[in-house]
């Protein structure tokens, strides 16, 4: 908005700490080239619009804000003369976005001195050629420095995810491995057996009893019920005593076999009703090799089975092949990132999942989230470990008014409270040299308020820091997700 023009004293201008070093002949050029103006208690600007005016208070109170969500957060309060805003990187030109990066209002009755944007970039140019080479240089410097330390901090966090996920994938890879191997040799064994049961003289009623039993083993093992240790260990006393009393070899071996397999007593003297008593060794030891082959063949179906599990967990995670922004599961992409970072997370910490699962899908672009949920689970461990190494990370997901939360609670020594406003700031860390590059904050933040539009903050004291994000459940004006297909 404009406000009233009132007459530019060089003088009164002079006296801002902001031009205090003028000569009065550049003073006077301020003053033809820009204007003092008179502003009631209201909005002068508002973020977003193009940038067009520098404004530097002469007198007045003046807010800054910036829009988070659907709320305005103030950043800034102040009655200081010669406090500027506005288009403060106008020097640069087109090369940036010159869009108002906050919003300013007056809370009474101010004064301004106001110079167009591009009045103040030539006038920056004329006067003072070194000093806008030098803001110059440390704008896009640090941009440069900001990209590159980003991509690398995403390289290292894919290094530790891929050296996790090869972990997580080792495990049943490996046990897959094993048991195919026995399964082999225990297939083997079994048309041993079954040669030495044909070769003797057997009716094809008997032979026709010994397959039926063996085909509802099988069954039993698919079905076997979970036992407690209690309940295991009395069945395995009882098989075992069975099959001593029925001169089984190994009878100790075979009893924790078969009670795995859901096998007890009652089945063992249905078998043993089937057969004569001197082929009933073989005939007991046909029907272990058959449960051991099933038991095998469902771990491999389990470790195939989570082989498979992971790789889903790590196309969730890097959502590869997907819209970036689409309708999505919060939870979905927590679950993905905690099972991508289980192997650092590791065993002294206990993850614990407090999810609303009432909760609805909301729009957001989910590879960004899911680089968030990162670093923010990586901190909450680096946290842990410096505190010992054990405690337990708590991820909760709740209603916030016309919000969703997502919240992530460690038990570490905490934040300090004399950094605390700072840990959001670029390059800002407190890990040693080489092992942090002060930007998983920086990045989590971007993503969350500038992307999503929502809030990042935390609470802390020692043993209880949470992280809170905060996203909107509706998509703004210009933005559309895609539903997931």
């Amino acid at each position: 908005m404009s406000g009233r023009l009132l007459p530019c004293s060089p003088r009164e201008i002079g006296s801002l700490f902001l031009f205090e070093k003028l000569s009065a002949q550049q003073l006077g050029q301020l003053c033809s080239k820009g204007r003092v103006e008179g502003f009631d208690p209201g909005p002068v600007y508002t973020e977003g619009d193009p940038a067009t005016c520098f404004y530097v208070m002469i007198e007045g109170a003046v807010v800054l804000s910036r829009r988070v969500g659907d709320d305005d957060v103030e950043v800034s309060r102040t009655s200081q003369p010669g406090v500027y805003a506005g288009a403060v990187q106008a020097y640069l030109g087109d090369r940036v976005r010159q869009v108002y990066a906050n919003s300013m209002r007056v809370t009474e009755p101010s004064r301004f001195f106001v110079l167009p944007a591009e009045q103040f970039a030539d006038f920056m140019a004329a006067e003072f050629p070194m000093a806008v080479h030098l803001l110059e240089g440390l704008f896009w410097g640090s941009k440069n420095t900001q990209r590159a330390v980003g991509q690398r901090e995403r390289l290292l966090a894919l290094g530790s995810l891929s050296a996790g996920l090869t972990h997580e994938l080792n495990n049943p890879a490996a046990a897959a491995v094993r048991a195919t191997a026995t399964l082999r040799e225990r297939v083997g064994k079994m048309r041993h057996k079954l040669a030495i049961i044909s070769q003797g003289s057997f009716s094809p009623e008997v032979m026709a009893n010994l397959i039926d039993i063996q085909e509802r083993t099988a069954e039993r093992v698919a079905k076997a019920p979970t036992l407690s240790p209690l309940e295991a260990s009395d069945r395995e006393d009882a098989l075992g005593d069975w099959l001593d009393d029925h001169d089984i070899e190994e009878g100790w071996r075979i009893a924790p076999t078969f009670v795995q397999a859901g096998l007890d007593v009652d089945w063992l003297d249905q078998v043993a009703a089937a057969v004569d008593e001197e082929v009933l060794p073989n005939a007991i030891g046909w029907l272990n090799y058959t449960v051991e082959t099933e038991l095998l063949m469902d771990e491999i179906t389990d470790s195939t089975a989570r082989i498979s599990h992971l790789v889903d967990a790590a196309k969730q995670y890097s959502q590869l092949d997907r819209a970036p922004y689409q309708v999505v599961d919060v939870h979905e992409l927590l679950d993905s990132t905690l099972l991508m970072l289980s192997g650092k997370i590791g065993e002294r910490i206990k993850v614990v999942k407090d999810y609303d699962r009432t909760l609805p899908k909301i729009p957001a672009y989910p590879a960004e989230l899911n680089q968030v949920w990162t670093n923010l689970i990586d901190n909450a461990v680096a946290a842990i470990d410096s505190a010992g190494g054990e405690g337990s990370l708590t991820v909760r997901t709740a209603p916030a008014h016309d919000q969703l939360l997502v919240e992530f609670r460690d038990t570490g020594p905490g934040v300090p409270a004399e950094i605390r406003d700072r840990i959001f700031d670029p390059f800002f860390t407190t890990k040693p040299v080489g092992e942090g590059t002060g930007l998983g904050l920086d990045i989590s933040w971007r993503i969350v308020v500038n992307k999503h539009h929502g809030t990042l903050r935390v609470e802390s004291e020692p043993g209880d820091t949470r992280f809170q994000v905060l996203l909107p459940l509706t998509a703004t004006a210009d933005e559309t997700p895609e539903e997931p297909a």
